[in-house]
């Protein structure tokens, strides 16, 4: 929608605003686009979407000589990718996109499966050494 600068409303900057996030915001946002590689698996990326809106504006004054309106509008899009469909002979699993360790403790709980298995591995061997 083209907007007249001399006759701009709140309202046409609304619908303009919106028609905007509608033309970034499709299905194809949120699941993607199949990807099939070369040894037949096809991926599908799932993402999160949010977005916000607003918008605000004032008439300075009903004189007959002219449009004394100002306003404004503002949107913003995030786009967060969070898993891949893994598709392959049949059997779709879904594969979580991993997002890093924010602080310790998520550090901490992210490594203690690696500690759990080096800690089974020294056993192990621990117990193929007594045993010979």
């Amino acid at each position: 929608m083209e907007m007249n600068q001399k006759n701009n409303t709140l309202a046409e900057m609304m619908e303009t605003s919106m028609q905007k996030i509608h033309e970034m915001v499709d299905s194809n946002t949120i699941i993607g686009e199949p990807i099939v590689t070369a040894d037949g698996v096809t991926l599908i990326p799932v993402s999160r979407m949010s977005f916000g809106f607003g918008c605000g504006g004032s008439d300075y004054g009903k004189q007959p000589a002219g449009n004394k309106f100002g306003g404004g509008t503002g949107a913003g899009v995030h786009v967060e990718p969070v898993a891949f469909l893994v598709v392959k002979d049949g059997v779709t699993r879904v594969l979580p996109v991993a997002v890093p360790a924010v602080g310790t403790v998520d550090r901490v709980i992210e490594m203690v499966p690696q500690v759990l298995d080096r800690v089974e591995n020294f056993i192990d061997k621990r117990k193929a050494k007594e045993e010979i």
